[in-house]
Formats: structure tokens, sequence, C-alpha cells
């Protein structure tokens, strides 16, 4: 028996839809949906553990998405042919979905969760990551986990300056924005994207326009949950209180905290303050209530340093480091710090430090995308390193972490479009954060900027980025310009912003409160504009403007374009003449085939060898013109004639036959021209008997006048 399936349609405006079904996938996890948009097709699924694991105070919250290469009709790369590890995208993927269900969760619920969305159908025409926050939301309202402010996530578009809901990859191409927004039926959680310099005013539209979208999607949700029937939020167990506890941390530690918070000090300074003040807490309980509620002790010490520290802020303008609400921390920078790369730059700014490098290669170190939704290559891309000692702690190294893949993924968004199009080089930047308290991706943008321009890439424009926080109770709120990483933690807000002198290029935003109003996002946006001018002057303070070349060490690289019919002969049989030409002229040099053309990448630092490679193709892809003159070298004597090359294409050779040495009838062609004779001939076209190119020396000389015969 098939069971009965449950279907909800959301009506795009544009003839397009989606649909949202239950009932029939996947029934033995707490809440299952297949979202499909065109042929795209979403399965998603989400389960929770039935209790909590004794001592765990946080949401063990697991979001994973996964692409399918059968739903594209492909099959995976590699040897095991097998989908392994997530790729970058289905990272950056899982990453959207997790910063807006996570602080929708009730704060005591600390079940282990998992949230599993995979692509089972992909229509080229529709962009799965569009999709993958409304399924999951989807799975969660159908199943009996506490979770009450469903959410969903679109992509907006501007194209031709119309706002677009979930465009297509190929619409996409040719929008000045492209951000993903995710929201609540009350407000935004979530905004990340990319944009050409667009104003603050034209941002918040975008946002709000997604908005409204996301509530249509969200209202079909509830019709599914009611048409499925809903089922009863299961119990749990929540967090221990003991209000005794809490009084008592709070009487003791509230004005001593509040006192340091208000003094201004360093990060390492401060917390050693605090400390202090937690170990006189702890001393006020005795080693068995220590043992037996130590956890609520630590748990409401945290809350009241929290709200010692929020109301220093709101009550007296005043910051955990002493500055006021839009200061910007001390910057120094540097360039051109590391002696061998192609590009470097330190930026410090307060207490956070990144250390960025730029390599230049060919179009072969491109780096490859290769996913059931998207194929092609990125000639600019950036990677970002987060170590331990950035923050003086000593953690186990597992490789990347989906942090580092976020914030190298903003970092790149922000830069990448100040790359000029006719840029020849592929360029990759990696960021070494070596110090960290606050806004180390901001570090890295500004930083990248930077060693791109050290490294004579000719950007469009220097961009830097700031990161900004709030902090309000409900009434009274302040924006914090460059937060701290202890007001990231403790604030409702982080908003980070990119950009040049004249627009945003990139943001990403993460909302900790329910209902932030549009005009405190307004004046975060406006305040972030001052910060980021202020740092973006520092930045050109730095270096004004980008090197005019490469630096000596560093490789030119020289483009040239080829009819595809050379392309053989270049590269020779078995590619021995490339290979041959590559080592005499210590260059690297790339053929790709473009509408039949070859174009031609000469990668080099010694400028003879890049000559010698340009001598060469201009030799094999030398065509004489009828009628022209050209100066040749005899490189050979025969009894019919000489073999000449042109001076200006060694290696191409033309028979100059004894007929056309002269006027005169030449018994000897030793008697007109010897080896190695420098002189000029004339280009005869091809001979229509021998089907040969034919040249003549005496068709540049006059013809003598002939004899008259003598009676």
């Amino acid at each position: 028996m098939i069971p009965q399936l449950f279907v909800e349609k959301i009506d795009l405006g544009d003839g397009r839809s989606i649909t949202i079904e239950t009932g029939r996938l996947a029934k033995q996890a707490d809440g299952s949906v297949v979202v499909r948009m065109g042929d795209t097709m979403i399965l998603a699924t989400a389960v929770s553990a039935r209790t909590s694991n004794p001592g765990v105070d946080f949401l063990p919250l697991t979001v994973d998405y996964r692409e399918k290469f059968a739903a594209a009709g492909r099959f995976p790369g590699g040897f095991f042919k097998r989908e392994a590890r997530p790729s970058d995208s289905e990272v950056l993927t899982m990453r959207l979905v997790d910063r807006v269900l996570r602080p929708l969760f009730p704060d005591d619920y600390h079940a282990e969760t998992q949230v599993m969305i995979q692509l089972m159908s992909h229509d080229e025409e529709v962009m799965p990551d569009a999709l993958a926050g409304l399924a999951a939301s989807a799975a969660l309202a159908v199943s009996d986990i506490p979770f009450y402010n469903l959410i969903s996530e679109v992509r907006v578009a501007r194209i031709d300056g119309k706002l677009v809901i979930n465009p297509s990859r190929e619409e996409l191409e040719k929008s000045d924005i492209d951000m993903m927004i995710g929201a609540s039926m009350d407000s935004v959680a979530m905004v990340e994207g990319e944009m050409k310099e667009i104003s603050e005013a034209e941002m918040i539209e975008a946002i709000k326009f997604a908005h409204e979208a996301i509530k249509v999607q969200i209202e079909a949700q509830y019709r599914l949950q009611a048409a499925f029937g809903k089922k009863e939020i299961r119990t749990y167990e929540g967090e221990k209180e003991n209000e005794e506890i809490y009084k008592k941390v709070k009487e003791a530690a509230y004005d001593k905290i509040y006192n340091i918070a208000k003094v201004g000090s360093a990060k390492h300074e401060r917390g050693a303050a605090f400390a202090e003040v937690k170990e006189e807490v702890k001393a006020l309980f005795t080693e068995e209530e220590l043992a037996a509620d130590g956890d609520l002790v630590s748990k409401y010490f945290y809350k009241t340093n929290k709200e010692a520290v929020r109301n220093v802020v709101l009550e007296l303008g005043v910051r955990l480091d002493g500055r006021k609400t839009t200061e910007i921390r001390p910057i120094w920078c540097e360039t051109d710090y590391l002696p061998r790369v192609h590009g470097s730059s330190l930026f410090t700014r307060g207490e956070t430090q990144a250390l960025a490098t730029v390599t230049l290669g060919t179009s072969r170190e491109a780096n490859q995308i290769d996913s059931p939704s998207e194929q092609g290559e990125e000639k600019f891309y950036l990677h970002y390193n987060f170590p331990p000692f950035s923050t003086g702690e000593a953690k186990p190294l597992r490789g990347t972490s989906r942090r580092e893949v976020g914030h190298g993924n903003l970092a790149q968004r922000a830069l990448k479009n100040m790359i000029p199009a006719d840029c020849p080089y592929t360029i990759r930047i990696v960021s070494e954060v070596l110090e960290s308290n606050g806004s180390s991706s901001m570090a890295t943008v500004c930083a990248g900027t930077m060693a791109l321009m050290d490294a004579g890439v000719q950007m469009v424009k220097p961009v830097s980025g700031i990161a900004m926080g709030l902090i309000t109770d409900g009434e009274k709120f302040a924006v914090l310009s460059d937060i701290l990483g202890d007001e990231d933690h403790l604030g409702d807000m982080d908003f980070k912003v990119t950009g040049t002198a004249d627009g945003i290029t990139a943001c990403q935003m993460d909302i900790k409160i329910d209902g932030l109003r549009y005009d405190i996002m307004e004046q975060a946006l406006a305040q972030a504009r001052d910060g980021r001018l202020h740092i973006l002057g520092k930045l050109t303070d730095t270096i004004a403007a980008p090197r005019g070349d490469v630096k000596a060490h560093a490789p030119k690289i020289i483009t040239r374009t080829i009819p595809g019919n050379f392309i053989g002969a270049l590269i020779g049989p078995g590619g021995k003449v490339i290979q041959e030409l590559q080592k005499a002229t210590g260059t690297t040099i790339v053929i790709n085939e473009v509408d039949e053309q070859g174009v031609i990448e000469i990668l080099g630092t010694d400028p003879a060898g890049i000559e010698a490679v340009l001598a060469k193709i201009a030799s094999i892809t030398f065509k004489p013109q009828l009628g022209e003159a050209y100066e040749v070298k005899v490189i050979k004597m025969l009894d019919f004639g000489a073999v000449v090359e042109y001076t200006a294409a060694p290696g191409n050779e033309v028979l100059l036959h004894v007929s056309e040495l002269a006027w005169e009838r030449t018994e000897n062609v030793a008697d007109v021209v010897k080896m190695g004779d420098v002189f000029q001939v004339k280009y005869l076209g091809v001979d229509p008997k021998t089907k040969k190119e034919k040249v003549s020396k005496k068709a540049l000389v006059p013809r003598p006048p002939r004899e008259e015969k003598k009676e």
C-alpha cells in the first residue's frame, strides 16, 4: 500500500513554483520532506535523540548537505568512484542552513540533533542551495522536535535593475547582486552574499524583497504541517536551574565584573581579571556544593558576566577595551614583508593580525570545480587558515574546518570582482591568521587587498572590511564598530561588510535575537560604511596603488593567440617541441584551444626566455605575404639554388632557385651567393607547377636593358 502523500505548492509569481511533500519517503526519521523546483529534488530529514547526554550544555546540532552525482547523471571523480568528504560548496551550504536554524531551537534543548539534506535530482536551471533552508525547516515542521519558529532561505539577484528570487545560474551571471537571506516570519536571521559595489539602501531593499518571499514559503510550511497533522512536541528535560545559586553568584560577581568592563583593558589582562572574580565566586561554595552544582556556578557566572558587560555598553557607551561604540582599533600595515613570495602584506588591527600572500600562475593552476550542480574553474581563489595559536590555545589539528572554509569564501567574494577581467594570471591568496580577537575574516580582506597590490595585480579598486556588532535590551541599543571576539559572543549580531569607496562588495550577517528592526540594520550599515572608509584610508596610506609590474622574482605572463592549425606544430610530436622549448628557456607554456584558436600563456621570470618563446611562436606561425620583401640568410648551398631562412622567423626555410638569383644566366650558385649571406628576397607565392613556395632575389633589382643584336 502506497502511503498518503501530502503536498503544498509555493507560487513564485513568475510562472515558476516550488512544492513541498511529505508522507512517502524516510518515514523512520522524525521528520522528512521532499522539496522540488523544476526537476531539482531535495530530500531533507530531521532526527533528534530522545535524551540529552549528561553534562552537555549546548545544542549538538549537525546540519549536513550532500549533492549526489547520480542526481545529475554523472559519475564521481576519483579512483573509488564514490562520494567522499564534502566539497567546499557543500560545506558552505551546510553553514548557511546551520546559522539560521541553530539560534531558533530552545536555549535549554541539548539533545543530539541531525538535519540531513540531499540533492536527489538536479535541474541545471535550478540552484539547489537556495532550497536547502526551506527543506530543513519543513522537515522540522512535520516532526515532534521542539522547533517552533519556522524559517526559509532564498537567493535574491538583481538583473537589469529587477530583483529576482532564486534565479538560475545563467541568470545569476548577469546579476550585480548574489545574496542568500534566511529569515523567520518576523525577522531576518542571516544574510550572506556578494555585490558589485551596491549602496546600503540597495542592500536593504534586496533584503526586504527576499523577506517577503520567505514569508510565503513559511506559510506553505504551516499549511503542510496542518494537513499532515501537527505532531505533539516531545517533552524533554531542560537545563537544571537553581534560583538561589544564581542570586548568590550575581550578588558576588556583578559589580566586580561591571567595574572591570568599564575600565577598558587588553584581552589577556581582562580574561585574567574575570577569571580571578570567578575563583572568588567559587570560593563562596563548599567542595560538596561545587561537586554537585559546579556547572550551575559556571553557567550563572557566564550569565552574570554577559549581563554586566552588555549593561556597561548600554549605560556608559564604553566597551571592554575602552573604545566608544564607533571607534576603530589602532591599525598598522606593511607590504612586501616576505622577500620571495609574489606579493605579501601584514595587517594588524588591535589584537587581530593577518599575513596574506599572493601566488601568480597560469590557467593550469586554476581551481577546478566539479560537483553535481556546478562545473567550471576559478582563476582567483583565497584560502584562510586559523591556527590555534592565534587565540593563544593548544588544540588538535583536524584539517580545514567549516569555519575556515566559510571565512575564506567570504573574503574571496569580497575581493574577486575587483580583479580585472583581462588579468592573465591565476591568483591564489593565502591568509594566515596570526592573532585573533574579532573579525579575522575582515583582516583577511584588508591584508588580501594590500598583498594583491604588492604583487602588481592591477585591482580595479582597493577593498576593506569591518565587522559590526549589536547589543540591545529590547528598547535601548548600541551598534558597535569593529567588534572584539567577546563582543561577538556576548552580543546580538555579527554583521561583516566589505566594499570599496563606492559600494558594498560582500556581506555576512548573523542575528542572534528575534525581531531585528530595519532601522537598526540601516544604522549598522551606515556606521559600517564610515568604519570601512576609515580602514580603507589606512590601507591606501600603506600602498596607494598597485605596483606597475610584478616583482623581479615573480613570474611574468605573456599571452598570445595563434590560429588553431599551428597548435600541433608548437607542441610537436609527443610534445617534443614544447618540452624542449620550456627546458631551454626556463618558462612554463600552457596552450588552450578556444574557438578554434590557440591561446598561449608564457610564464617565466627571465625576460630573455620569454622573448625566445615569442620568437619561436612567431617563427612557427610566420606566413609571408605575396609581393612583400623579406630578409633571408643562406643556410645551405645546392647545385640548383640555395636554401634560405627568414631571419624574422628562424626555422622557416624556402628554396631560392638558381633561376631567381639574378637576371643574368647563373652557371654556378656560388658566383652569386655564399653560405651565411644575408639579403632581401621577394615572396612570389606558391608555384602552380611545383606547389612549393617561391622567392626571388632578382625581382628586387631592376632588370638590365636588353643588348641590341649586332648586324
